[in-house]
């Protein structure tokens, strides 16, 4: 199963719809999800294939990937492999390692389609590999990795330690010097190449470099956000990547978010949605985008997002948030 809330790395490899898909997919898709949870794997295959029908039999890839393997486990090896081969055939999927690695999927092994399938995804994957600059790929993989494998350990040490312990923020100054020579590096590439797409670098090299600006100070990301904004009009970046980077300079800036992606910490340790423009409308911005509906998003922080009560509650989120410049 691919968990569709990753927040570090957002490496949601959608296929484009015309538009935006309704908000019965997106509510439906969240249903099927926490259902695989619950090992409700019927409950959740089922909802999947609601959410499909209700965006006209259209949907992400990363959806039908998770619905294969609902359906996988529910017993149901053929409505498995229409998803699978679908996404194979259809949406180009070329995830060869994570898809003979993934234990939601044993039960398919023994069946006469799963070699057709995995031949399908290697030539898949052979093509979109057949451009790459593996030397650079190979770099920036193993910076993503450094970026990521820090941060994840962030919570282990908050969890024994403390949030405002000296164990945290020595992991913390730690990060920040490794992101600084990670930016060094990156900004070489962008300067010299521009923002290099997936079929260049790959789906994890092209979000290396968003992360890394992302990470980055504010006068860098300013520096760097027209270049990726342009990018993504070229289809060499995210549009829900360039989302989260916009979003980081406005608030750098004194303004308000536009996709609610930042969250804050008050100062008894409450997560909450960092300063927000027109929040009632939130949701259909970030459809545009490819992010999921911001209720779905801040589960990741436990925060329960209630329109209503943010809006009462705003003022107060703007005075935490100069309080903290």
């Amino acid at each position: 199963m691919k968990n569709l809330f990753i927040f570090a790395l957002l490496l949601f490899n959608l296929v484009a719809f015309a538009q935006a898909p309704p908000k019965e997919y997106g509510e439906l898709t969240e249903k099927a999800f926490a259902l695989y949870r619950a090992k409700d794997f019927p409950g959740s295959a089922a909802a999947y294939s609601k959410a499909f029908e209700a965006n006209g039999w259209k949907a992400y890839r990363e959806d039908r990937y998770n619905a294969a393997c609902s359906w996988a486990l529910a017993g149901n090896a053929d409505s498995a492999f229409f998803q699978l081969f679908r996404i194979a055939t259809m949406q180009d999927y070329t995830d060869l390692r994570h898809l003979t690695s993934d234990t939601d999927l044993v039960n398919l092994y023994k069946d006469v389609r799963w070699d057709s399938l995995v031949v399908l995804v290697k030539a898949n994957k052979d093509k979109l590999e057949a451009n790459y600059d593996h030397a650079l790929v190979h770099l920036l993989d193993s910076i993503y990795d450094e970026d990521q494998k820090y941060r994840k350990m962030s919570k282990g040490i908050e969890k024994q330690y403390g949030y405002d312990s000296p164990e945290l923020k020595a992991h913390w100054k730690m990060i920040n010097e490794k992101d600084s020579l990670n930016l060094i590096v990156v900004s070489r590439i962008l300067d010299q190449r521009g923002w290099l797409g997936a079929d260049v670098i790959s789906e994890v090299g092209n979000s290396t470099l968003f992360l890394v600006i992302q990470h980055s100070d504010q006068k860098t990301q300013e520096k760097y956000l027209p270049m990726m904004r342009e990018a993504v009009k070229n289809n060499k970046a995210r549009g829900s990547s360039l989302a989260l980077l916009e979003d980081r300079v406005a608030l750098g800036q004194g303004k308000k978010q536009i996709y609610g992606s930042q969250i804050g910490r008050s100062p008894n340790g409450e997560r909450y949605v960092l300063p927000l423009e027109d929040p009632d409308h939130v949701d259909e911005r970030r459809a545009t985008v490819g992010l999921p509906s911001l209720a779905e998003y801040v589960t990741n922080w436990g925060i329960t997002w209630d329109v209503e009560q943010y809006k009462k509650d705003l003022p107060g989120f703007e005075k935490m948030q100069k309080a903290d410049k």
